[in-house]
């Protein structure tokens, strides 16, 4: 199955980079460039992209207010949005993440990991990406902003340690094995829990864990 990708940023070079990089895999294909969030919005209904790597600062829209209207728009609710940031202190990314995002990197990842980035946010799968980045979420996730979701109360006590787990950057096989459970099973949790919260995909489950006070900031 190719993973049909938009590429948003208003550097041309950037673009034309990733683009390379993107149609050098076999498993992806590029369907539209954008240099502003209007036009990765427009771009992400025309041709029906799997994922769109938003950079988050561009004219006319910026990439938080276009993530926003892409997670908002029920004819794009299978599109995920993988933000790409130039430094990793950027406080926007948390906006990005509660605007929809499903995850994010910096831009000077290396390609490969760029490629798996992409492939595990198509997947549903969150992306954070690691070293300060992680210590920027937890902090900023403090700060007070309206739930986009219901809260964790309506969870049972199994979901609630699915849920804190997740947050912590556990996946499926790693929630079962911590758990004593099947990866199935997990996996059947998982879901349960983002059809109760309302939530799109792992990224906004991480939210949900740490605006509720599940998972403190700083806790492993």
């Amino acid at each position: 199955m190719t993973i049909r990708v938009l590429l948003a940023d208003d550097q041309t070079l950037v673009r034309e980079a990733f683009a390379m990089l993107v149609e050098s895999a076999p498993d992806m294909e590029v369907v539209g460039q954008a240099a502003t969030g209007r036009q990765a919005v427009e771009l992400a209904r025309s041709e029906r992209a799997d994922l769109v790597v938003m950079d988050i600062r561009m004219p006319d829209l910026d990439g938080i207010e276009a993530t926003r209207r892409i997670a908002a728009d029920d004819d794009l609710a299978g599109v995920r949005v993988l933000v790409l940031t130039t430094y990793d202190t950027d406080e926007n990314i948390v906006d990005a993440l509660r605007a929809g995002a499903s995850g994010f990197l910096v831009k000077d990842t290396r390609p490969a990991e760029l490629l798996d980035g992409v492939r595990t946010v198509a997947a549903g799968e969150a992306l954070l990406s690691p070293g300060p980045t992680a210590r920027l979420v937890e902090r900023f996730l403090r700060s007070p902003s309206p739930p986009a979701t219901a809260g964790p109360e309506c969870l049972s006590d199994r979901e609630r340690e699915v849920l804190t787990l997740v947050a912590r950057g556990l996946n499926n096989t790693e929630i079962a094995e911590s758990l004593g459970l099947s990866p199935l099973t997990a996996k059947t949790h998982v879901s349960r829990i983002m059809g109760k919260l309302g939530a799109r995909d792992r990224a906004q489950l991480v939210i949900v864990a740490y605006e509720s006070g599940l998972v403190a900031p700083g806790s492993r």
